[in-house]
């Protein structure tokens, strides 16, 4: 087995684990990150990049290249209830350079973070490297065993951070078990052509909620469901399917035949839950790996990377220090991130759990959120919504 050592090594190269090894590298620390895939083509993820990740990447002075990867803006979220659009969350007065969320496909994300990252000579990226073991010595961390194309390989490292998402094996491999929540729902993801002249709305109500994401040449589509009812979906059969999404989006009606297999329907079994315990000794866990969210907003890939960034400024210095970092190190950054984690899972699962539908008959049209009410009547709150979804409850800045 093949042996390398490092002062961090990050398993996950994922928006928290890109993140966090850009950010400690940048300060000088030794890391190495481990991406399990040989590329980021990953359809199906998260695509948005909210205001507060783009004032970060503004404050590392990269924001108008960043901005020339092809992306579309939103300057608010518009959810249209029974045929009334309801503006739930305003960007415009965000005081940030880009009061707006861009939908970019992440891949072009992880590799702008990954190109920018490799200009540090302190930073490894790993590809096709898949983390399968924790080593522990003497109750505490000392790096990971992973499988690669050549062979295993041993990364033996002072601090590994776990950013392997929500089903995270270093988390697994610790002991450390997370709390589950209920989650509002799962998703079906599919894609459809998109047409110059399409106007299909971000969220409609009706049996069953579809989201839409502007992919250029294909509406990216998810279509939300009560939690655990995808083969109640399937059973019901392809056609059933189709005329579901097409009653939600008329403007669809006249493609919906080309979902020609459930082949082409990919399940996302959404999960909430969060650990008590963020870290072991010489270990901590970020982003999904440490709290997982509902894709509601779209704000978990903003609280992973505030995750990092936070991590960074906490441990980068530790890291830049003779030594090994503390067990008490680690738990200043689940200090500094716990609140904002538990606050927007209780606003997910809580507050906008009547979005989305109760059995597979339901209209959601019939049960909306009291607060909508408050949304259609008081702007102040819309812009409040605003903060709240597009910088988080405690924003992160980069440090130095």
């Amino acid at each position: 087995m093949r042996t390398e050592t490092t002062r961090c090594c990050v398993v996950g190269g994922g928006p928290a684990g890109m993140m966090a090894g850009l950010l400690l590298a940048r300060q000088g620390v030794e890391v190495t990150v481990l991406e399990k895939h040989a590329d980021f083509l990953r359809d199906f993820r998260g695509d948005t990049v909210h205001p507060s990740t783009l004032e970060l990447i503004a404050e590392l002075g990269w924001i108008e290249e960043f901005l020339r990867l092809p992306h579309t803006r939103m300057p608010a979220v518009t959810v249209n209830l029974g045929g009334r659009a309801v503006t739930f969350a305003d960007f415009t007065r965000l005081k940030v350079r880009c009061p707006y969320i861009a939908f970019m496909p992440q891949w072009d994300v992880l590799d702008f973070l990954a190109g920018k990252a490799a200009a540090y000579p302190s930073f490894r990226l790993l590809r096709s490297t898949e983390a399968t073991e924790l080593i522990m010595e003497g109750g505490r961390a000392a790096g990971v065993r992973a499988a690669t194309a050549d062979g295993p390989v041993e990364v033996r490292a002072d601090l590994v951070i776990a950013a392997d998402g929500r089903h995270s094996r270093i988390r697994a491999r610790a002991g450390l078990e997370p709390v589950a929540g209920s989650p509002p729902m799962d998703v079906l993801w599919f894609r459809l052509p998109r047409r110059e002249d399409d106007q299909v709305p971000f969220f409609q109500g009706g049996k069953g909620a579809l989201i839409s994401i502007d992919r250029g040449a294909f509406w990216q589509l998810a279509y939300a469901i009560p939690a655990a009812a995808s083969a109640q979906v399937k059973e019901a059969g392809l056609a059933a399917f189709r005329e579901r999404v097409a009653e939600l989006a008329p403007a669809l009606r006249d493609r919906v035949g080309q979902i020609a297999g459930w082949e082409e329907v990919h399940e996302l079994t959404v999960r909430v839950d969060r650990l008590p315990r963020w870290h072991r000794p010489g270990l901590l866990c970020i982003g999904d790996a440490a709290h997982a969210m509902s894709p509601a907003g779209g704000v978990g890939i903003n609280l992973a990377v505030q995750d990092a960034v936070a991590a960074a400024n906490l441990l980068g210095p530790v890291l830049l220090r003779p030594g090994r970092p503390g067990e008490a190190d680690l738990a200043r950054v689940q200090s500094r991130r716990e609140r904002a984690a538990r606050v927007t899972q209780a606003f997910q699962v809580g507050i906008l759990r009547d979005l989305y539908p109760k059995d597979l008959a339901d209209d959601t049209t019939g049960h909306v959120p009291p607060i909508f009410t408050a949304f259609r009547a008081l702007p102040p709150l819309r812009h409040a919504m605003g903060r709240f979804i597009g910088l988080g409850v405690r924003p992160e800045h980069i440090a130095g």
